[in-house]
């Protein structure tokens, strides 16, 4: 379990601080990060760091397969971490 919290903090982290680069990345005109890279860090167990990533930063806000996606992967990790935490015990 503590292998899942520490790998669980890393990809929030990345995700954090990839929606931060894409977002300054979009700003000047650069090579950006593909959508399916942003989805896919938040399906693998970035969901935390990507809505925090999208707040902090007002980035891919309107775009409705992120506001859909990225508040339901934060909730099957929940859920996958509640069955986790329940078989443990």
């Amino acid at each position: 379990m503590q292998y899942l919290a520490v790998y669980l903090i890393v990809m929030n982290v990345i995700a954090f601080i990839i929606y931060g680069a894409d977002k300054a990345k979009a700003r000047r005109g650069l090579w950006r990060v593909s959508e399916r890279t942003l989805l896919t860090l938040a399906a693998l167990g970035g969901a935390l760091g990507a809505q925090l990533g999208m707040s902090v930063f007002r980035h891919k806000t309107k775009h409705r397969k992120f506001t859909v996606c990225v508040p339901l992967f934060i909730v099957l990790w929940g859920a996958l971490l509640a069955v986790l935490i329940v078989r443990l015990r």
